[in-house]
């Protein structure tokens, strides 16, 4: 019988906080696949995906980079992602395509608080993932110790399959415990050699085979029917078991190794062939079509359906970065975008290796290829069969919290810097810009000052343009602190002809979502009290629309209102003058005018700070956040040092980093990750 080629394919990311070694796992996939045939180091700036200039410089991953290779007969597409928060939307874009995922941690710090945000990311989107302990060869690296961190912080169940031969700088090797087998790694060595387990290990490696086996048999029926039966596992059964259980989420399997020192990546290239799923295991991709959710198949033989998670736009063409879900797409073939309703050709596909291309001439169900051609496409457009249309859901956009106005320092080159923009957030919608109607400023938004900085930094090296970048802001919100009850708001208007008439009486008050929400603050919701047909209900709809259109300003300097209901509870109508149109205005005036009436709050994005730093620092560090309105939440000391969380206003954080570096001698480091929004000193007004 012949195997479906889909069985051989595995689409996964790398997914990791920032410098717990996801680039350089990367590269020694790569480098063991045959892909490379020299180990790139990302201190040396010499990595497959960390090509762009700017990530050589600053030694980090800030564009999510595709990579394709081959390992014991199987296709792996791989996606190496960010792991700071500014582009955590990078991150998103690319688990809206994935199979499967590696997670990366350090064997030091266990769970990093980036390690947290992508890890719920990967939950939300349901992808199955195993993890990978990296840097055993530290100076204080426990495995123990990253796994209960892992099992406390982000609460799977770990099912730890390896047991580590030497401890630090002495780690040479793995128990692999499925199969009973010592694996152990030669230095300078690329491939391990496997022998039996070392004596003084065996019984200690027995017991964990032991606790392995019972975890599993407690959580899969056909492990535990043969556990009950034998009292043991055979390494088939275990591994089929584990198979299962990472699947459908049940249970994480750890592995640990050095990167560094290419130790321990051969088994975690087994792992992702053994337990990860093929495009086969996970469910059909769903979309919709005429307002009816439709199914698509991993089949090359089905109507084609693909996602465009990733657009690069240079000034000499474009590259859209495809996951082919269903169907064939071929070289020279017209495509349907579903969003924008209008065909597309594909010009070239590409299988991408960063930013390297090997040409193809065809695609099919489960590949994540490169495409030439596409002019309007944008990442989440959809992609399908002229014959057969269907929409699939877009990955989610993050909002700016950060902004900067930025103009070209020669007034001739302002329309260059308008299509740079334009450029840049075509390929990145997590950046926005807009023009500030008080000043004409150019503003650009996005997720943090790194972001921001690596974006002005782009259109300075690729396009040539001298720019001025005023100071960062914050995105402001207001919120009603206390309301007001019986509002009456009356819009009459006669110019000749039919008038406009509409009387709505309006509660306003605050409102907080509940725990599925984003806390306090956030949303707005309408609802209409009136009884008695007073107000039709068509021109309720447009009282809502009109209060939804007062949200974009609010009263204190102009910036979005959330975290609030509004209650309409009486009006009254003309029978001539009534209209969808009056009731929309008297909506919009309305509400603006009860919220100049409430208690209005100012709100400003708040962040949790994770501050790494050498014990006779901390209390430097504590008195600048506590300056900078910090709210201390945790002090935890970790081999030598000490970590600090923090509640901080983002606007406190600007120049921070620079801080940190003189007050502990460039020993101090620090990570930071939005969480929500909070009231600005002295904000409530009348």
């Amino acid at each position: 019988m012949r195997t479906n080629p889909l069985t051989t394919v595995r689409n996964l990311g790398i997914l990791a906080h920032v410098d717990a070694g996801k680039t350089t796992v990367t590269e020694r996939i790569l480098y063991l696949t045959g892909t490379t045939h020299k180990r790139g180091e990302v201190h040396d700036g010499t990595t497959v995906t960390d090509f762009d200039p700017q990530e050589r410089d600053r030694g980090i991953t800030i564009f999510a980079a595709a990579v394709s290779c081959a390992w014991a007969g199987h296709r792996i597409n791989l996606i190496d992602t960010p792991g700071h928060v500014d582009f955590a939307d990078e991150v998103e874009r690319s688990l809206r395509v994935l199979d499967g995922a590696v997670a990366v941690f350090d064997a030091v710090a266990g769970v990093e608080p980036q390690s947290e945000s992508v890890w719920r990311q990967a939950d939300r989107h349901g992808v199955p993932r195993i993890a990978f302990v990296n840097k055993m060869d530290r100076a204080g690296a426990d495995l123990d110790a990253a796994v209960a961190s892992i099992r406390e912080r982000l609460h799977p169940v770990p099912l730890v399959v390896q047991l580590p031969i030497g401890t630090e700088d002495g780690f040479t090797g793995v128990v692999d415990l499925p199969r009973m087998r010592a694996l152990v790694w030669a230095d300078g060595a690329d491939a391990a050699e496997e022998g039996p387990v070392p004596g003084t290990l065996r019984e200690e490696a027995a017991r964990r085979r032991r606790l392995l086996e019972e975890a599993v048999a407690e959580r899969h029926p056909g492990a535990l029917e043969e556990f009950c039966d034998r009292e043991t596992l055979t390494a088939a059964t275990l591994t089929g078991a584990l198979r299962d259980l990472t699947r459908t989420g049940d249970g994480v399997v750890v592995l640990c190794g050095s990167a560094y020192r290419n130790r321990g990546v051969e088994p975690l290239l087994d792992a992702v062939v053994a337990y990860l799923p093929s495009p086969l295991d996970v469910p059909p991709v769903r979309g919709t079509h005429d307002g009816a959710e439709r199914e698509r198949p991993a089949d090359p033989a089905a109507p084609m359906a693909a996602l465009a998670f990733k657009v690069n736009a240079t000034p000499t063409g474009r590259l859209t970065y495809l996951r082919v879900y269903s169907g064939t797409i071929g070289k020279g073939d017209t495509v349907w975008d579903a969003g924008t309703r209008r065909t597309e050709r594909i010009g070239r596909i590409l299988r991408v290796r960063a930013d390297r291309h090997d040409p193809l001439e065809r695609a099919v169900a489960g590949d994540i290829v490169a495409v030439v051609g596409l002019k309007t496409a944008r990442a989440g457009s959809t992609l399908c069969a002229p014959g057969a249309p269907l929409l699939l859901e877009p990955p989610g956009v993050a909002e700016p919290v950060v902004h900067v106005a930025v103009e070209a320092r020669r007034s001739t080159e302002t329309d260059r810097l308008a299509a740079a923009l334009a450029r840049l957030t075509e390929e990145d919608p997590s950046l926005a810009v807009r023009t500030d109607p008080e000043t004409a400023q150019t503003v650009l938004s996005g997720m943090g000052e790194l972001h921001l900085e690596v974006a002005v930094e782009r259109v300075r090296r690729e396009y040539g343009l001298e720019v001025t970048v005023g100071r960062p802001g914050v995105a402001y919100r207001e919120t009603v602190g206390e309301g007001v009850t019986g509002f009456v708001h009356r819009h009459v208007k006669q110019d000749g002809g039919s008038g406009q008439f509409a009387h709505i009486v309006l509660d306003v008050e605050p409102w907080e979502q509940d725990a599925d929400g984003d806390g306090a603050g956030g949303g707005f919701v309408f609802r209409s009290t009136v009884v008695g047909g007073r107000v039709p209900q068509e021109y309720v709809r447009a009282v809502e629309a009109g209060c939804r259109d007062a949200l974009a300003e609010g009263p204190l300097g102009g910036h979005p209102v959330t975290g609030l209901r509004v209650t309409l509870t009486d009006g009254q109508t003309h029978v001539k003058d009534s209209s969808d149109t009056a009731f929309r205005t008297a909506g919009r005036f309305g509400l603006r005018d009860a919220l100049r009436a409430s208690g209005m709050i100012l709100l400003e994005p708040v962040v949790e700070v994770t501050v790494t730093v050498p014990e006779d620092g901390v209390g430097g560090v504590l008195g600048d956040l506590a300056a900078r309105r910090g709210r201390v939440t945790g002090s935890d000391p970790r081999g030598g040092a000490v970590v600090v969380t923090a509640t901080v206003p983002l606007a406190e954080l600007f120049g921070y980093a620079t801080r940190l570096r003189s007050r502990t001698q460039g020993r101090g480091t620090f990570t930071a990750r939005p969480t929500g929004y909070a009231p600005a000193p002295a904000a409530v007004v009348r």
